[in-house]
């Protein structure tokens, strides 16, 4: 059996999905590599199939319902939740692992990483349009405290490129900031998709 479970999330990805699993053939000796697909109508699951473990279509779309059911199908003890579409630019990282280190908070643009038996004690990720990565690290956080590696990941830029580093930065904040005012996550996701303030 396999230590870790890489679990990634996709829904129409074939633009990218081959470069994407292409630097993680070397870990496949340790990992198994899940994606738990969303319904996407691309060429997604043809283009992947070579590059990881298993390929399981979703009944429901949501990164966190997807996510869910990836780590219910992982042997691994360790799950790794990886976005295929993560937003983290190389000019934010520093900002970003200082954000994790002060908050203790993480998202899935940052790789996150969870003993299986600690995931499956706070329930899993909240099937939730948005916030599913922060209300998971908050739970995980009464069970002990976090834990961030230095190396920083690399991700696609396609949403900082199309809105901006700045104009990004501040819409993640606001949303976050209205998530815990109370906006509801379905409402959030909205916001998100348009990349804009209400």
């Amino acid at each position: 059996m396999k230590k870790y479970a890489i679990i990634i999330p996709t829904l129409n990805e074939a633009q990218g999905i081959v470069a994407f699993l292409e630097p993680l053939q070397s870990l496949r000796m340790q990992c198994e590599i899940i994606i738990a697909d969303g319904g996407s109508t691309d060429a997604t699951a043809s283009l992947a199939q070579a590059s990881i473990d298993l390929f399981l279509t979703c009944d429901k779309k949501g990164r966190a319902s997807q996510m869910n059911q990836g780590a219910k199908h992982a042997s691994a003890e360790i799950l790794i939740f990886l976005h295929a579409d993560t937003f983290l630019p190389e000019s934010a990282s520093f900002m970003m692992n200082w954000r994790s280190r002060l908050s203790g908070i993480a998202t899935g643009d940052q790789a996150i990483f969870v003993s299986k038996s600690s995931f499956d004690a706070v329930g899993a990720y909240p099937e939730i349009a948005l916030m599913e990565d922060i209300v998971l690290s908050k739970q995980l956080k009464k069970i002990t405290a976090p834990y961030c590696i230095q190396q920083t990941v690399q991700s696609s830029a396609r949403r900082w490129e199309s809105f901006g580093i700045g104009r990004t930065i501040l819409l993640m904040w606001y949303l976050r900031l209205r998530y815990f005012l109370g906006t509801p996550p379905k409402e959030l996701a909205a916001l998100y998709r348009q990349g804009r303030f209400k």
